[in-house]
């Protein structure tokens, strides 16, 4: 299996209402380190799994929303909390469908997996992995 790997990071506000938060259940500010790994079992027509280029480019377009926002404000974020780990699905599915349609060049069509990890700091992260 192949891999890339590319990473960019977020700052965010967000509030996470439920006892099991402690603390976290009033607003607070996180910035994330992400990290996008697109696999393959085979290289594409440029013996690559996708362009760097490419791949960086779509996470930060992925993210921006994201990045210096309110996650508690923004309608993808309404109806649940803004957990790491929900964080994590939201970007999948926006990378995942990059690769589909075509976004991350010929190469990218090859990918069958895709791993996105939200580094929280240097002694937690929480990642969403899948299959395309």
């Amino acid at each position: 299996m192949y891999a890339l790997e590319v990473r960019d990071h977020i700052m965010i506000a967000h509030s996470l209402p439920g006892p099991a938060f402690g603390p976290a259940q009033n607003m607070h500010g996180a910035t994330f380190v992400v990290d996008a790994t697109f696999y393959s079992e085979v290289l594409g027509p440029n013996d690559i799994v996708i362009d760097i280029g490419l791949a960086t480019e779509t996470l930060k377009e992925v993210l921006a929303p994201l990045n210096y926002a309110n996650l508690d404000v923004l309608p993808d974020f309404q109806s649940k909390r803004s957990t790491t780990e929900v964080l994590c699905r939201w970007v999948f599915d926006r990378l995942a469908a990059a690769a589909r349609d075509g976004t991350l060049g010929d190469d990218g069509r090859n990918v069958t997996r895709i791993r996105v990890t939200l580094n929280e700091s240097h002694i937690a992260k929480a990642w969403y992995e899948a299959a395309l």
